[in-house]
């Protein structure tokens, strides 16, 4: 089953910032124009005030969040076995094997609600198996199934109505001998000789098969109806009869029930890998979100998976990459920051310029493909260039960038100033917020040679806000440096307005990197850092310099 085809996703880095969604958003939308085809913008965390203050503002809905790009079941080919009633015969099920060229077959409700399977490897167990006589009744098989597998036609009796009494037998001796073993409610199969139906019927049989389409007489008839005996006649002859009668059982007295493996739509491939290499199974059933069957999976299909497409933004390292990059396939990275370790299978287009801002490139792109920006798209791309740049105060900031926002603010009819300030207040009101929550609002991992360290920022125009987030951020970092997997831990408190940063840190060797770097003293557990307010290209860089030397 091939869905239609898939879209692009356009996605920025973890822990997402307003440079990142709404580049995303922004890109997603040129591209769509430019080709005609899907692109998505998702975004690979949750927003921060600020983003969402910006996106509520200018009306623009919040692109869905996205946990795992990796393969997953509803990217590969699912073969649509539809499925089969409970009910069907043995025979029956092996023709629907042939025909659809499987080995096994799944068993679902009307509802298709699956409730087991059977394989072909069950059905030859049936056909190999020795069973009693009494094994069609133990089975509870319906009339009709016998008919459809003796290709036979009913003459007396109710198709629908079960054989589920008494023993299959062939009658090959004379009327003398079956009545001594004939008893009530067995199955008979008999040829054309009238004394022997008219035997079994009086020896109350529940049914009696005639081989060879033989005629069956009026008396016979009228009789059977009275003793409500079932007629069936076959074209097939009594040795022929017997053999395929077995395969009239309903596939429910063989298939399996119990511990079925079973793949969900979202499940990701690699969990399919790995139960596939444990099992011995060549068909797997898939269900939907609601639980409902819709397919079958096998290793083949594996080899055929769809690999989501993926164009990232905001960031090239992995480490800061939506989960699952490695198992996706990247077509683009559009980039401010430092070269990262992303790897790719194979080329890919990457653009990257030293810039405050990736709306900046956003909006050079729009330019060069002769596009032009709406209102909306507008607002965006300025907020974004606004908050990177912290309204140009950044030393990331370039002439590039505050040209670039200048345009955009005339095209979105907005004030630059007036907007900073709303955005800049929306993004530091941060006292009903968990430590956790303003510790990840924009939390990036970086690792040099066998150093491993994390920085986390927020920006804001109230130095007592600043010093009361402090209080709150430190005592969890403590904790957090236990278990987060890096080796430091730093967080820059900036001040917007003074342009100055206090950095608070944890983790062994944390203080004398920082001293060494910026060649100064601790406060205690900060240090105050002026004039530093970038930590893409002033703290970063100082940082990287130390742990290199």
């Amino acid at each position: 089953m091939r869905e239609k085809k898939r879209p692009v996703f356009v996605i920025g880095h973890k822990n997402p910032d307003t440079d990142s969604v709404c580049s995303a958003i922004a890109y997603a939308n040129l591209k769509k124009k430019i080709t005609g085809e899907e692109y998505v913008a998702r975004r690979a965390g949750h927003l921060n005030e600020e983003t969402q203050y910006i996106l509520e503002r200018f009306g623009v809905k919040a692109p869905e969040y996205i946990k795992d790009v990796g393969t997953q079941v509803k990217d590969i080919e699912i073969r649509e076995t539809a499925g089969v009633s409970e009910n069907i015969s043995l025979k029956e099920a092996w023709t629907l094997m042939k025909e659809n060229n499987v080995v096994t077959l799944p068993i679902t409700t009307k509802e298709r609600n699956l409730i087991g399977l059977i394989t072909i490897g069950d059905i030859a167990t049936s056909y190999m198996d020795m069973y009693d006589s009494s094994i069609l009744a133990t089975a509870n098989t319906k009339y009709q199934n016998i008919i459809e597998t003796l290709d036979a036609t009913l003459v007396i009796g109710d198709a629908e109505a079960y054989f589920n009494k008494g023993k299959v037998l062939v009658a090959a001796a004379n009327p003398d001998l079956m009545e001594n073993y004939i008893e009530p409610n067995d199955l008979v199969i008999l040829g054309n000789r009238y004394e022997s139906q008219l035997c079994a019927i009086e020896m109350n049989a529940a049914c009696i098969i005639v081989c060879e389409g033989a005629p069956v007489s009026l008396t016979i008839k009228k009789l059977a109806e009275e003793e409500h005996c079932t007629v069936i006649s076959t074209p097939h002859d009594t040795f022929t009869a017997a053999r395929l009668i077995n395969q009239s059982m309903p596939i429910r007295y063989f298939m399996r029930r119990e511990h079925l493996i079973t793949f969900h739509v979202d499940d990701f491939t690699e969990k399919l890998k790995e139960v596939m290499s444990k099992k011995r199974h060549r068909d797997f059933p898939i269900l939907d979100k609601q639980g409902l069957y819709i397919g079958m999976v096998s290793r083949r299909n594996l080899l055929n998976s769809d690999r989501k497409k993926v164009i990232m933004v905001d960031h090239n390292e992995k480490n800061q990459a939506v989960d699952g990059i490695e198992n996706a396939e990247i077509l683009e990275i559009i980039d401010h920051h430092r070269l990262g370790s992303v790897e790719t299978i194979s080329p890919v287009f990457f653009r990257n310029q030293p810039l405050g801002c990736t709306a900046t490139i956003i909006y050079q792109m729009y330019q060069e493909a002769g596009v032009s920006v709406d209102k909306i798209t507008a607002a965006l791309l300025c907020s974004a260039i606004i908050s990177d740049t912290l309204m140009f105060r950044s030393p990331t900031c370039t002439a590039v960038d505050r040209n670039a926002a200048q345009e955009l603010a005339e095209i979105a009819e907005i004030k630059i100033e007036e907007l900073a300030n709303d955005m800049f207040r929306a993004g530091s009101n941060l006292r009903s917020k968990t430590p956790e929550e303003i510790f990840y609002q924009d939390f990036k991992k970086f690792s040099m040679n066998d150093t491993t360290f994390g920085v986390g920022q927020i920006n804001s125009m109230n130095s007592e806000e600043l010093t009361e987030l402090k209080g709150r951020l430190y005592p969890y970092m403590k904790d957090l440096i236990k278990h987060a997997g890096v080796q430091m831990i730093f967080f820059m408190l900036t001040d917007i307005v003074k342009e100055s940063t206090e950095l608070i840190f944890v983790g062994e060797s944390a203080e004398q990197l920082i001293s060494d770097a910026f060649s100064i003293r601790a406060l205690g557990d900060s240090f105050i850092l002026n004039g530093v307010v970038s930590r893409k290209k002033q703290l970063i860089p100082a940082i990287m310099a130390d742990i290199q030397q």
